[in-house]
């Protein structure tokens, strides 16, 4: 009794399309990734001998050319105590600094100053060496 089929069916497998697919999503993901910035402000950070990841709450960008954001959305200077005490309100929080290495020490010290007196923990965002 002759149970064969009449057609072969091949078993290889072709990968040159997959391997193809894998490069092009590779391409996109890090063209995408340049253009993500770590805050909603570009800025230029001072370096450290230590750069500590902590875990951001809250995070405010000073430019060198003076715009303020809180948290990636752009807030006047006169505002920052206000978005803060409403990002902060009945916690203890974390704010996190990143400030152009190009500004003035005094715009540091005033922003360190709202977040210090609205009970937060102050941290300065750094590059390593």
């Amino acid at each position: 009794m002759g149970l064969q089929s009449k057609n072969k069916v091949d078993p290889s497998f072709s990968m040159s399309s997959m391997t193809d697919i894998i490069f092009l999503l590779l391409i996109f993901f890090m063209l995408t990734s340049s253009f993500i910035t770590p805050s909603g402000l570009p800025v230029n950070l001072p370096s450290s001998e230590t750069s500590d990841i902590i875990m951001q709450e809250v995070s405010v960008t000073i430019t060198k050319d003076l715009k303020y954001s809180v948290n990636d959305r752009i807030v006047p200077r006169e505002q920052i105590k206000a978005e803060l005490a409403s990002l902060l309100k009945d916690k203890k929080g974390q704010v996190v600094l990143h400030i152009d290495k190009d500004v003035p020490v005094e715009y540091l010290v005033e922003i360190g100053g709202i977040a210090a007196g609205l009970e937060a923990n102050v941290s300065i965002a750094t590059k390593p060496f």
